[in-house]
Formats: C-alpha cells, structure tokens, sequence
C-alpha cells in the first residue's frame, strides 16, 4: 500500500491521466500535482476563439494617467539569447530607473549568479517568461514559426516550473507573465489568472527582439504616451537597445515622465 507522497502522485496520475506532474529542479511534488490537475479538471474542453498579442484578459497599460511608463524587459534564454546586456543594465542602475524583467527559465539557468544579483536590486523585480519560452495556447497555435504549448497541462508546466524555480531562488513568486513571443489564446490567459499571474502585454513594442537599430529603439519610445508599458529585451547584448533607450530618456524626464515598475499601479 503507498503511502504519503507516493500514494498522493499515483492518486493525482491515475485520476487525471493524461500528463506528467514534474515540478521545478527535476522533482517531483505532490501538491504540483494536484494543482495542476486542478486547473486541467476546471478547463477541459474549453476552446479558445482568439490568438494575438492583445487577446481578452492581456493587460496592455497601467491604469492611470500619471505622467509615467513602465520599461519591460525580457531575456529569453534560446541558444542566441542567453547572453546580459551589461551596458543596458548598468545605465538603469546608475540613472535609478526601475524595470520590470521578465526572465525566462533557460536564462536563469545560464546566468544564476546574474540573476541573483538583479532579483536582489530593489531597482528591479522579476517576472515570469515562462520555462521553454512557448507561445501560450492550450490548443498547438504557431506564430513567428514557434508551436505553442498543446494543452492545459503543458501551459501550466510552461507558466509554474519557471515560477516555482524563481520563487525557490527569490523568496517570492512573481506578479506577472508573460509568453514566449508575448502571443496568448484568452483561455490561456484565463489559466494564468487562474494560478495567480497577471498577464502582462505592452503598449510599445520597443526593439523588435533586439533587432532595432538605436535610433529606432529611441523613437519606438519616444511614442509612448502616459501610463504605456515598453516591451524590450535585456539579452542581447550584440543589439542596440542600450544606446537606444540611453538616447530616449532624457528626452522622455524632459517630457516630464517618471520610469516605474509594474508593480506600482494596477494594470488594464
């Protein structure tokens, strides 16, 4: 007869069935389990209508019209997109401007000293971009030629091993989440409530992936009316966001705009 732990994952995998309960760091964990199939029982058989960046439940802007804006950024974590923008990082340190990352889990295995570092500046706080940096579908949808995660069960394996990974290295579990691409179905979105997350989208494409030139980056910005959320990316540091958003900011606290996480408004 199993008892306790054993007992409660063949329970969880007999009853459910059709998925793998692996948790964060290559174990297994009851009560991930019984979470996730929680949240497959509550969503089976629920068929998204939408697919976008702006998809029902993604929050775009912070709800307010504060002379404010919120700069996001992602690090990725794909074979080209472990590297830190050092530059970028170190000229929000020395201007003391906040920022929101997001942090994919394949980035934090490659840079964990680095990422200690960043979640322990109060200057910054982390977010979740997902475990294998998938688009966020419940149903296999493709964009920009990525697959998105197939099912239910994959989405929340997508969204909660990375997060469980953040919370064991910070103390704490992010606020916010956002998709591989940034691409959602609003089920998908609905099972990120559902577990916690804000879904955060953005108003300013920024840089493209890193693929805009500075001066682009500058101007991309330079659009931003207030209460806009910037979507950049913190990876690449062989790009030009750096001297893009090094050209933009004086020009944005000349505008009178004050730089702010997500954190400290409420998001629409």
């Amino acid at each position: 007869m199993k008892t306790g732990l054993a007992a409660g994952l063949a329970a969880c995998l007999i009853f459910w069935g059709t998925f793998s309960c692996s948790a964060a760091a290559g174990d297994t964990d009851e009560a991930y389990c019984a979470l996730k199939g929680k949240i497959v029982g509550e969503f089976s058989g629920t068929t998204p209508k939408e697919w976008g960046e702006t998809v029902t439940g993604v929050r775009t802007e912070l709800a307010t019209n504060d002379i404010v804006i919120a700069l996001t950024f992602d690090a990725c974590g794909s074979m080209n997109g472990k590297g830190f923008d050092q530059k970028l990082i170190s000229y929000l340190e020395r201007e003391n401007i906040p920022a929101t990352l997001f942090i994919n889990a394949r980035w934090i295995d490659a840079n964990r000293e680095l990422f200690l570092r960043l979640a322990a500046n109060p200057l910054f706080e982390i977010a979740n971009h997902g475990t294998h940096h998938k688009p966020a579908s419940v149903n296999g949808n493709r964009v920009y030629g990525m697959t998105g995660t197939r099912s239910i069960a994959e989405l929340v394996d997508e969204i909660e091993i990375n997060s469980i990974k953040i919370q064991r290295l910070t103390g704490k579990k992010p606020e916010y989440y956002r998709s591989g691409t940034a691409f959602y179905d609003e089920v998908a979105v609905s099972v990120a409530n559902r577990l916690g997350y804000e879904v955060a989208g953005f108003t300013v494409l920024g840089d493209a992936g890193a693929t805009y030139t500075g001066d682009q980056v500058k101007e991309a910005l330079l659009k931003a009316e207030p209460g806009a959320i910037v979507i950049l990316h913190m990876n690449h540091p062989e790009g030009q966001t750096a001297a893009g958003v090094m050209k933009a900011v004086p020009e944005l606290r000349k505008r009178g705009f004050t730089f702010v996480k997500l954190s400290e408004y409420e998001l629409r």
